[in-house]
Order: C-alpha cells, then sequence, then structure tokens
C-alpha cells in the first residue's frame, strides 16, 4: 500500500514538473528535453506525455515529435482564483514588469514553512541576470532563508510566525538570523510591505520586491525582481515601478457595462 501511494506521488511531481518546464523561453519540448531537465527514465517520461495529450493536457506535433500546452493547461482552476489572477491582470503585470525593466522578474507565494517560486520571467540580458535553468517555477526555499521568504512570512499573525521562526531555527544547520533579531526584521518588513535584500533558492543574486495587497489576493503573494549583485541598479527606483505597477493593476476596474447575450424572459 505504501509503494502504491509513493508511486502516484511520484506521477503527480512528474506531471507538474512536465508543465513547469513550459515558459516564455520553452514554449515546446520534447521527450528528451524533460528527461534531461529532471533526470527522468525515457519510456515512462515518453507515456506520461502521451497520456497528458489524450487528457487534452497538451498537444503534440507529429513532424517534429514536440510538445506544448493546450488552453486547457493554461485554465485549470483558473475560475477559483482571485479576480486579478483570473482575468490575466497578474499575468500581464509580469510580463509588463520584464518588459521595462529587463530584469528577471517573479511571482512567489507561501507555501507552508516555504516561500515559493509561482511563476518566472527571465531576463534577455545575461550581465542583469538571465538565470535561466537555475532559476524557475516550482523551487522552494525555507521562508527565513531568503528577503522574500521573510517578506511573506512577515504577512502572517505574530503567534503564527513566531512559531514558525522558532522551528526553523531549530531545523537549522550552520548560521542562522537568531530569533529575536529575526521576529524584528519581520516587523520592518511587515510596515514596509516590500524587501531588498538576497535573493535566496540558490543563486547568487538580490532581490526587490513587494507584497500583492491581501484583499486583492486570498494567499500571500510577492512579486520581485532579480538581478546579480554586481549589475548597476537604482533600487529606489526599481521599487517604485514595482508599486506603482502593482497598485495600477490592482486598482483597475473596467469601466463599460457588459450586455447579455441573451435577455432575461
Amino acid at each position: 500500500m505504501l509503494a502504491q501511494s509513493s508511486n502516484k506521488a511520484k506521477i503527480a511531481r512528474r506531471v507538474v514538473e512536465v508543465l513547469q518546464f513550459f515558459d516564455e523561453a520553452h514554449p515546446h519540448a520534447t521527450v528528451m528535453d524533460i528527461v534531461r531537465r529532471y533526470d527522468r527514465p525515457q519510456s515512462s517520461t515518453s507515456e506520461l506525455l502521451s497520456s497528458l495529450v489524450e487528457l487534452g493536457i497538451l498537444y503534440k506535433d507529429g513532424q517534429n515529435r514536440s510538445y506544448r500546452p493546450t488552453p486547457r493547461a493554461a485554465m485549470l482552476g483558473g475560475s477559483t482564483q482571485a479576480p486579478i489572477i483570473r482575468d490575466g491582470r497578474l499575468t500581464v503585470l509580469l510580463d509588463r514588469l520584464q518588459a521595462q525593466s529587463g530584469l528577471t522578474v517573479a511571482l512567489f507565494g507561501l507555501v507552508g514553512v516555504e516561500a515559493q517560486v509561482f511563476n518566472c520571467r527571465s531576463a534577455g540580458n545575461r550581465r542583469v541576470g538571465m538565470f535561466c535553468e537555475s532559476f524557475n517555477g516550482g523551487q522552494t526555499e525555507r521562508l527565513t532563508d531568503s528577503a522574500v521568504g521573510r517578506l511573506l512570512l512577515s504577512t502572517l499573525s505574530r503567534p503564527r510566525r513566531e512559531g514558525i521562526v522558532r522551528r526553523l531555527n531549530a531545523e537549522a544547520q550552520g548560521q542562522h538570523i537568531p530569533y529575536a533579531d529575526m521576529l524584528t526584521l519581520l516587523d520592518q518588513y511587515e510596515r514596509k510591505g516590500m524587501v531588498v535584500g538576497e535573493a535566496g533558492f540558490g543563486i547568487e543574486a538580490e532581490i526587490c520586491a513587494a507584497l500583492l495587497p491581501a484583499y486583492a489576493v486570498d494567499q500571500p503573494m510577492a512579486i520581485g525582481f532579480v538581478y546579480r549583485p554586481s549589475a548597476n541598479i537604482d533600487v529606489e527606483a526599481l521599487g517604485g515601478m514595482l508599486k506603482d505597477a502593482i497598485n495600477q493593476a490592482v486598482e483597475r476596474e473596467d469601466n463599460h457595462s457588459v450586455t447579455p447575450l441573451v435577455a432575461a424572459a
């Protein structure tokens, strides 16, 4: 029974990995692309992709044997999301911030006691931060181990975040920020709603991140610019651009009324 449950968990993880592979730099994928990225067996990967085609999650191009997501993949779960996600404003916001700044832009969320990269738009400029394979959607890190993780942690109630800090400090190996200092830092982040500091997630980079307003989303989320420490970045200007863009996206309202296609009887 345990072996069967473990196998189901592996399949679920591999389905998510396949969907995470696709981004603006990888709109298509072959079986070997998935095999190489995640070090998976070729036969089972091929079988998995075929199953996703049957389910309407992927399209298959028979000529070059590549795959790409269908609209169904993009729409799964969409109807249950907050309006800013459901109507596409958050996606447009990430695209616009990446285009305006030329930097890597990422959306982060809180999952348990970890921060996760929900989505990533990679920079096109290698000098300022083209992290590609080393930084992508799905990666996780303990909340206390990165600036954006601590920013997300600051959104929780004090009793809850105090308990998380105690737990993570007890589990930490090597150096970590002392308990009292961490709580003081979290209070500062809570007041500011944004942070500048180390990006974490295994890359040598810095981040300038701001929270999405709590009334606009049902769980804590933050958007951040990720860039190399050596890049000549005006952090103050970057932070202002980020806050203004978030406010505009959140506050935008449709000014036109919708006419019903079918008149009421």
